[in-house]
């Protein structure tokens, strides 16, 4: 009997407050949840070490669970200038450990992503989070929110693969 292939995929949801990460599992049509998570920065830390403290915490989940492969979300320009800048540093700051872990990368618009798992591209969080716990069958909605984004990133990418 055939063994059906399996892949670790990994989620990420940047921001440099907060930047989410989930890791799901796919076998054949299956997905399963195996961790979500969230890194957590101070405002009053320097912004260098918060770019490493992502890093590192990005680059520690990766080479625990060794996916293949990571779904992120592109940085919304319609947030302030500043806000925008934030989120594309500490992305970059998470880009560079996937790239250290040799992933694939798969980069996605929040609209996509809502679209993928909700099914409608102004989804609001509150849907992300309900459509996340059934595709995952989780018992509970995945929180923080940021955790519940990076898993839905990493749910699209298994629908949209490496859409860049």
């Amino acid at each position: 009997m055939a063994r059906t292939a399996s892949r670790t995929i990994l989620g990420i949801d940047p921001g440099l407050a907060n930047t989410g990460w989930g890791v799901i599992e796919q076998v054949g049509s299956r997905l399963t949840c195996r961790a979500y998570g969230c890194v957590s920065t101070p405002a009053r830390m320097d912004l260098s070490c918060r770019l490493a403290k992502i890093h590192e915490q990005i680059d520690a989940v990766a080479r625990r669970f060794e996916p293949s492969c990571v779904g992120i979300e592109t940085v919304w320009f319609g947030q302030n200038v500043t806000a925008a800048f934030d989120t594309g540093q500490a992305r970059g700051a998470a880009l560079v450990a996937c790239a250290c872990n040799g992933l694939a990368v798969g980069e996605f618009t929040p609209r996509q992503i809502k679209l993928a798992v909700v099914g409608e591209g102004t989804a609001d969080k509150a849907q992300v989070q309900y459509m996340v716990r059934q595709i995952l069958g989780l018992e509970d909605l995945p929180r923080p929110d940021h955790a519940a984004d990076a898993l839905a990133a990493a749910i699209c990418y298994v629908t949209h693969g490496d859409a860049r």
